[in-house]
């Protein structure tokens, strides 16, 4: 049999199978293009999935309660300022410029040296002390971190005596050879940095000379992800390890992205998000568990009242922290008490915690840091209670400023929190329960405190 080629349907042919072909690559090019450019700015949810599937992960919420600020301040604003800022009258050790983490215990974290420097920064600008008690504690402050002795001579260890300014352990006692860097603690600081680039540029030359020293590359790797040196819970052994779980992750990289050092990888909310169904409403949390990864995968207020009072909300973190203000919303509802869990001090044993509304697979569960469950301690969270009532406006927002309108001292501070065991007041006083009080009456004043602008 004789075969007869025709060409020109051959070729009609090959042009059709051409076409989508080049489609396929076009899409695929332009896709790649665009998670290019996403590095550069915070990722919409379901954005990867949504390019190839139309498939949304979730559907923001279209409207949220979220408080309108730029109001004068209450004679109980201030009043609260004035509580919160003796916290840090009290706690300010003159001969180095820093401030105790911990109410008389002469240590702190760069977690809680952001603390205090927001606490600084927002107490002169709700006009708590004038331009020379600023520009006196200011300076001394930034002039003791540039002496400070790093880790391994390239970044700062995680715990820094108050009085001398060595590094220590987590007892307090003098170590030679530290005990390690925090990327989280880092990032929040690089936060810190921003703001006073910005609002207070004379001491930017301070801030190049404390920042110069620091070698951050090795914090970010080749991944443009957030690495420590830690303890692991999966191995019992101290190591590099990824840090920083979702919203954690997010807020800490932000710092280092405002201060152009690449983050981009660990600022997407979608590569590791999962949601976990708690009283019908899907609260976002990480599925790199405990058992997989190094640290635990927390779901509490800490990151994202922060983001919100720090950085303002971009849509990511606005719909994860109102789906998690709502869980704490409906469980006071069910339990009739307030509730608003994060992580804080304790006044006794393991001092320490982590209350969440997930974490591990579990719901409703504290750990202390050493891992081992404590759900004796779980409590509601002064500082959370706080900047959530600031942060949102509704009828629980205020249900949880009154939850704690007698949880202060007036000549130490804010207490940390209430047990939900017993009643009893959390008698801890820390400088990152009354930082966040200041914070959140700066922000009630004049907005978030960076002002970042998402639209642009």
């Amino acid at each position: 049999m004789k075969i007869v080629i025709d060409f020109n349907r051959i070729g009609k042919f090959l042009r059709l199978l051409v076409k989508p072909t080049v489609m396929l690559i076009a899409i695929y090019g332009g896709a790649n293009a665009v998670l290019f450019i996403e590095k550069a700015r915070p990722s919409d949810f379901g954005f990867y999935k949504d390019i190839f599937s139309k498939e949304m992960l979730i559907k923001p919420s279209k409207s949220y309660p979220l408080r309108k600020y730029g109001d004068s301040l209450s004679t109980q604003d201030l009043n609260d300022a004035k509580i919160a800022w003796q916290y840090f009258e009290n706690n300010y050790q003159e001969n180095t410029g820093l401030f105790n983490s911990v109410d008389k215990y002469p240590a702190t974290t760069f977690w809680d040296i952001s603390s205090s420097l927001h606490a600084l920064m927002s107490a002169y600008e709700i006009e708590l002390i004038d331009s020379l008690e600023f520009d006196h504690k200011m300076d001394k402050g930034l002039k003791s971190l540039q002496q400070i002795k790093l880790y391994n001579n390239e970044l700062p260890n995680k715990v820094y005596s108050t009085i001398s300014l060595s590094m220590v352990d987590y007892t307090n006692h003098n170590s030679i050879e530290g005990v390690g860097w925090s990327a989280m603690d880092v990032g929040r600081f690089l936060g810190v940095v921003t703001r006073i680039n910005k609002f207070y540029p004379k001491y930017s030359k301070s801030i190049e000379k404390i920042i110069s020293r620091w070698n951050i590359p090795r914090i970010l790797g080749k991944d443009a992800t957030l690495h420590g040196i830690g303890f692991s819970f999966k191995d019992k052994s101290v190591k590099i390890v990824q840090e920083g779980k979702l919203g954690y992750e997010e807020y800490a990289s932000k710092g280092y992205i405002l201060n152009d050092y690449d983050a981009s990888e660990s600022y997407k909310y979608t590569d590791f998000l999962k949601f976990i169904d708690i009283y019908g409403i899907e609260v976002g949390a990480d599925t790199r568990e405990v058992k997989y990864h190094p640290a635990y995968n927390f779901v509490l207020s800490e990151p994202y009242i922060l983001d919100g009072l720090e950085n303002g909300f971009d849509i990511n973190s606005r719909e994860l922290a109102y789906r998690l203000y709502k869980v704490q919303k409906r469980r006071a509802k069910i339990t009739g008490k307030a509730v608003a869990v994060s992580e804080d001090h304790i006044d006794k044993a393991p001092y320490f915690i982590y209350n969440s509304v997930y974490a591990n697979g579990k719901k409703w569960i504290c750990y202390a840091e050493n891992g081992d469950e404590a759900n004796d301690f779980k409590q509601l969270s002064t500082k959370a209670a706080y900047a959530w009532a600031t942060l949102f406006n509704d009828s629980y927002s205020k249900d949880l400023r009154e939850s704690i309108r007698d949880l202060y001292n007036d000549k130490k501070g804010w207490y940390a929190g209430r047990y939900d065991k017993n009643g009893e007041i959390n008698e801890a006083l820390t400088a990152n329960t009354n930082g966040v009080i200041l914070e959140a009456i700066y922000y009630k004043l004049h907005g978030p405190i960076l002002k970042i602008n998402y639209n642009k």
